[in-house]
């Protein structure tokens, strides 16, 4: 009988170490498979293990040990470690950016309905996926902006220019994403449109917005789009970065969405006119439902950038999270702490970053899962 530890990738069920403890030689067995399977493994490994064991030895004592976590000032902070106080103190704006103190529990409310809506949205096993795109998409939008702005049934109002950190980053994220992606779908199919006036416009959209950068996008939006409208008529800039974010992300979408329709055979196209089928019967139920499967990554990946790209409206005045730190450091009292400022949005944006990435690879195992059965 031959020896299945002597064989890198043979057949044999793969240990799990989720199914709780395991002997020593099951651990010793994975060791060997997966990580010194051959020389060449070992000496990557170990090189891995090196270098993430010197970005351990560095930042925990900064991080950690040396660290300070209360105080009124940088001065109350040691030198050698990081100073969280100026985190612990500034958390709240960090949050709500200038959102009155008194008026935060609208903010709340608002991330409360986000969470419900995402989990309504995202776990499988909830039924009414339908619903819950028309409530992310229709009804989130329309009460968080009446919530956040007020002005109305003794709500006093908040202008758009207080919002800021984490919410006004969370509401350039949702929105982008909610409406760029079914967006990116119109045109990507007014781009295969046999209507050559559509199908120009779309190519020349979408050529348009992925030919220039973000900011150019981002400028003409906010500060150019006021000048072809009537006098008097001055839109909210938030308003305007939004839809300018919007129609650029919908250009990449659209892109990554036509490869998920060209990639699938003409054959289905074939079998849907057999079937009697209309064009939008045929799109709905049939083939972008396998386009946008098969296109899955990349949506995920436009997704992150778009996530990151929000960002860059610190540019137009916009205090988003990361913006919202070099606020927080203008604060003579915490002068030179923007290190753990930045390190904490950094931290922020890669656990939303990689939280996309994981459930991205959840819903591709799942499709891998039902094609096999």
């Amino acid at each position: 009988m031959n020896d299945v530890s002597a064989i890198p990738n043979s057949g044999s069920p793969r240990p799990s170490l989720a199914t709780g403890a395991l002997p020593a030689s099951q651990i010793m067995l994975w060791l060997r498979r997966r990580i010194f399977a051959s020389w060449r493994d070992a000496v990557l490994s170990l090189a891995v293990v090196i270098v993430l064991g010197g970005i351990v030895w560095t930042i925990v004592p900064w991080a950690l040990v040396n660290a300070t976590w209360s105080g009124t000032s940088r001065a109350d902070c040691t030198q050698e470690g990081a100073c969280w106080a100026f985190v612990v103190a500034k958390a709240p704006q960090f949050i709500y950016g200038f959102y009155p103190p008194l008026e935060r529990w609208r903010p709340d409310i608002a991330f409360a309905l986000l969470i419900a809506g995402l989990i309504w949205l995202m776990v499988p096993r909830i039924p009414g996926k339908a619903y819950a795109g028309f409530f992310m998409a229709v009804i989130l939008p329309v009460i968080t902006f009446f919530l956040l702005r007020g002005g109305f049934a003794g709500l006093p109002f908040v202008p758009s220019d207080q919002w800021g950190g984490l919410l006004l980053t969370m509401i350039l994220a949702v929105s982008g994403i909610t409406f760029s992606l079914p967006l990116g779908v119109l045109f990507a199919l007014g781009r295969r449109s046999r209507l050559p006036l559509i199908r120009w416009f779309c190519i020349g959209f979408i050529e348009l917005c992925r030919g220039v950068p973000f900011l150019t996008v981002l400028f003409m939006a906010i500060v150019m789009l006021p000048f072809f409208l009537p006098l008097g008529m001055k839109p909210d800039p938030l308003a305007l970065a939004v839809v300018g974010i919007i129609f650029y992300e919908a250009a990449y979408m659209a892109e990554v969405v036509r490869g998920g329709l060209q990639a699938l055979p003409k054959g289905q196209y074939e079998a849907a006119m057999a079937l009697g089928f209309g064009y939008w019967r045929t799109m709905l139920y049939i083939i972008l439902p396998q386009a946008v499967r098969k296109v899955i990554p990349g949506v995920v990946n436009t997704t992150i950038s778009l996530l990151k790209n929000t960002t860059l409206v610190m540019v137009v005045g916009l205090f988003d999270l990361l913006n919202i730190v070099s606020a927080g450091v203008s604060d003579p009292l915490w002068a030179g702490s923007q290190a753990e400022g930045y390190f904490i949005v950094g931290l922020v944006f890669w656990l939303m970053s990689f939280g996309l990435s994981c459930y991205s690879r959840a819903i591709e195992a799942g499709f891998a899962r039902a094609e096999r059965t």
